[in-house]
């Protein structure tokens, strides 16, 4: 590939490949059997130019390669606020991953599909929040791949033999013991957002393992977890014990006590200022409230049905719920689609609300129980932010203002 035998698309990707092996201190490359694509969200021009190249010397993705969110909702179509010239160049840009072969999935959460990568699979993920997910709950190995080397690895089928591709570079090399919180806490979902925010600060690019949850904490708050630790940090993967696979106790998820040579012992004042740090604002004046990032989960809808109980989002406010198009058919069979746009919900799929201009215009806050939304928010599309459980999401929505119940977090 690398001599150009097999063409000169090939021969790019295989650059790409190798160079990055080389930064990395890769002294091999290794076959990968899936890949997730971030490269696919419009940054700008040069994006578009590097897949219309890819594409254009006749590219095809040689392993099962799924494509992140998009800069548009090709379902709803007329969510979309921005220029319509920039909307040309991201269907440009989506057109051209299709034509090289991968799946139009247009989700960050791409293993909330039927396939999924397997345990000790080699695979070649971006999108921190997949990356995280990958390595640390399905126990797939990825390294933190981003724009283009997604794209090459799944052109060319191969990946750097380096970093959390390694077993030794997959040890926890820091302890964060969360046993001293209350149980009340821990039952709660909104805890699970915050303490990623906080594993992110604390453990920059290291491999963290969380000790002192119950065992088996379940998908959407590891998801949870991994990705706030992901955007506050830069962690790809993280243990938690008696939860993720390669952590059934302490010892093996540091591969061998000795090896963790930190150990942090998390209180609730650390928690309360992780907590604090997810909100710009102390306003009440509600204007718009986002959940999905990442992506909602079928057991994440039925809570927020449950939750809505009925109810309709108060006229003042525009609720927005992010979602892939595999769960959005599922939940459409179960008839909660119907269900929640009747209470006045705006369901967004193959993009995000803080990356996307599709959101109302509006004076107040904007409020989520997604610390990754959260913490990129203010930054991305200029709003203020207020964190808060779904719980407390779904209550200011009916109201019209922000309600926040955190007597859990004085416990």
């Amino acid at each position: 590939m690398l001599d150009g035998e097999e063409g000169p698309g090939l021969a790019l990707a295989m650059r790409v490949v190798t160079r990055v092996a080389a930064a990395m201190g890769a002294s091999k490359l290794l076959d990968i059997s899936d890949a997730h694509i971030d490269s696919c969200l419009d940054h700008g021009q040069a994006g578009v130019d590097f897949a219309s190249r890819l594409a254009a010397e006749g590219c095809q993705v040689r392993v099962p390669t799924t494509l992140n969110v998009s800069s548009l909702d090709l379902i709803h179509p007329d969510l979309y606020r921005g220029e319509e010239r920039t909307a040309l160049r991201a269907r440009e840009l989506m057109q051209y991953y299709e034509d090289m072969g991968c799946r139009p999935t247009w989700t960050c959460a791409p293993y909330q599909s039927e396939r999924r990568p397997g345990f000790g699979q080699h695979i070649a993920w971006a999108e921190s929040n997949a990356i995280v997910f990958a390595n640390s709950v399905l126990g797939a190995r990825t390294h933190r791949y981003g724009d283009f080397i997604d794209i090459c690895a799944a052109i060319t089928g191969r990946a750097p033999a380096a970093g959390l591709h390694l077993d030794e570079n997959r040890y926890a090399s820091l302890v964060v013991d969360v046993s001293s919180i209350s149980q009340l806490l821990i039952e709660r979902d909104v805890f699970y957002p915050v303490l990623g925010h906080l594993l992110g600060q604390v453990s920059g690019s290291r491999v963290p393992v969380i000790a002192g949850l119950p065992e088996q904490v379940n998908e959407d708050r590891l998801k949870a977890v991994g990705s706030a630790a992901a955007s506050s940090g830069a962690v790809g993967m993280f243990h938690c014990v008696g939860s993720t696979p390669e952590a059934p106790d302490l010892a093996i998820a540091c591969g061998g006590l000795d090896k963790a040579t930190e150990r942090l012992v998390v209180d609730m004042a650390m928690l309360c200022r992780a907590r604090d740090e997810l909100s710009t604002s102390a306003s009440t004046d509600l204007g718009i409230v986002s959940l999905g990032t990442p992506h909602y989960s079928v057991s994440e809808f039925e809570r927020l049905v449950r939750l809505m109980d009925g109810r309709q989002v108060h006229p003042s406010v525009s609720f927005y719920v992010s979602t892939g198009r595999e769960v959005l058919t599922e939940i459409g069979l179960r008839g909660w689609v119907a269900e929640l746009e009747a209470a006045g919900i705006q369901l967004v799929t193959d993009t995000c609300t803080y990356i996307t201009p599709v959101m109302a215009d509006c004076d107040g806050v904007a409020m989520t129980d997604s610390a990754k939304w959260a913490y990129y928010a203010p930054g991305n599309i200029g709003v203020d932010v207020v964190f808060g459980a779904t719980e407390d999401c779904v209550e200011s929505a009916v109201l019209g203002r922000v309600v926040r119940d955190d007597t859990v977090w004085s416990s």
